[in-house]
């Protein structure tokens, strides 16, 4: 078959695609007879792209500008005849999904074969969720606002102003290096904050709590340990919940180090997975125990993890931190003293103690097995941690669930210890 008819047939497809999602979405919205745009006109539209590009590339390369142009003015008037019409706003979704399935069909034929297809896939898939997303941001609250701006400005204000140059003593504090650490964290957190609310409690609490886990398990830990002293009958439930938060603590380092030393993030796995056994365990087991119960258990109500504050405060440790790790090595106490620095700074944080060290294993002031003993000592403790707010905070249940397996989850981080190679 001759290039071009391949062209115009798979710009046709990626059109149909776009158009048929278009043409499902708004059938939802609009009354029987309404006339918008649907399948046969986006199919339309990626064709005339394609055939636009031909003639640019063999005819004139003012084809396709004036085709372009041609029906934006045509989608231009359309809006303000409707928007005289109905005496309202007309939005611009449309107009850009036209403009955009046009281009997909001369990037067909320029063979930008990829580029055409996640265009079409982005396009199809902003198009089908219009709804959702509409009914997503209607349940955004202020401080959800305050929180994406917030990590806007910790992101891309804050990031590319600070130097990067070692201050200090022993040349322990680097200002772009400590936030690019409050980032990643940051980032990981908000992420699971974001997941939480868009899917709310109907997700159901092993979902919600895995997410909750993500955004701060300590914090999700509290909140259903303190749960179960208000509603006993729901223990179990409650157990599960702080298991699974808990147990995203592991993935979550694991993700963090394998961004700046893979080799650490492997050593950690089998440990790690020692550790997760207990938490995979206990699930498995509730889940056919309680098969036949119909309780329904809501999410936490979990504040956002991420504020300008919360920064500060991280930054401020990791600063501590590293600087205690860097006067160690420089006093050649490190090697003898990092465990324990370790195990102090799990109780408090395992996010600033776990980058601090992978910051002294690039540096080589630590050998890696050394790197990995100290994050699994971390764990350790940050599991004994949370399995004494289940004792001190929760019911009785949830002390012999919860608390229980998590003291199963720091004899696996011992057990992980010989792992270590």
């Amino acid at each position: 078959m001759h290039p071009l008819l391949l062209a115009i047939t798979a710009s046709a497809g990626l059109g149909a695609l776009i158009g048929l999602i278009r043409q499902w979405s708004e059938q939802a919205d609009k009354p029987p007879g309404a006339e918008y745009n649907g399948l046969r006109t986006f199919t339309l539209w990626s064709v005339l792209g394609c055939v636009a590009a031909f003639l640019s590339s063999a005819y004139s390369p003012a084809v396709l500008p004036v085709v372009v142009a041609g029906v934006a003015a045509q989608l231009v008037a359309r809006a303000w005849s409707a928007a005289s019409d109905t005496a309202g706003s007309v939005g611009s979704t449309s107009f850009a999904a036209a403009m955009l399935t046009m281009l997909v069909g001369a990037l067909v034929y320029w063979q930008h074969h990829q580029a055409a297809v996640l265009i079409s896939a982005t396009t199809g898939v902003l198009l089908g969720l219009k709804a959702r997303i509409h009914a997503w941001t209607r349940g955004f609250t202020d401080a959800d606002i305050r929180g994406t701006l917030q990590f806007i400005a910790i992101t891309g204000v804050i990031l590319p102003l600070v130097p990067n140059r070692e201050l200090g003593p022993f040349a322990a504090f680097n200002p772009y290096s400590t936030w690019l650490m409050v980032v990643l964290i940051s980032g990981l957190g908000f992420t699971g904050y974001v997941a939480m609310r868009l899917l709310g409690a109907s997700a159901g609490i092993l979902l919600t709590s895995l997410l909750g886990g993500l955004a701060s398990s300590t914090a999700t830990t509290l909140a259903f340990s303190r749960r179960s002293r208000e509603d006993p009958v729901l223990s179990r439930h409650y157990a599960l919940a702080v298991v699974a938060a808990c147990s995203m603590m592991l993935p979550r380092v694991l993700v963090a180090l394998s961004v700046f030393n893979r080799d650490l993030a492997w050593h950690l796995v089998l440990p790690f997975a020692l550790m997760a056994v207990p938490a995979l365990g206990y699930g498995v087991w509730l889940w056919f125990a309680r098969r036949n119960q119909t309780h329904t258990v809501g999410a936490p109500a979990l504040a956002n993890p991420l504020s300008l504050r919360t920064a500060v405060k991280f930054a401020l440790l990791y600063t501590a931190i590293t600087f205690l790790v860097k006067a160690a090595a420089n006093w050649e106490i490190l090697h003898t003293g990092l465990l324990p620095l370790s195990f102090v700074s799990g109780l408090t944080d395992m996010d600033a103690i776990s980058l601090s060290v992978v910051g002294s294993l690039n540096t080589g002031n630590i050998p890696l097995p050394l790197a990995a003993h100290a994050i699994l000592v971390a764990a350790i403790a940050n599991s004994l941690l949370k399995a004494g707010l289940t004792f001190s905070l929760g019911s009785p249940e949830l002390r012999r669930h919860a608390g229980g397996v998590l003291i199963l989850t720091a004899l696996g981080g011992v057990g992980g210890w010989w792992l270590v190679a």
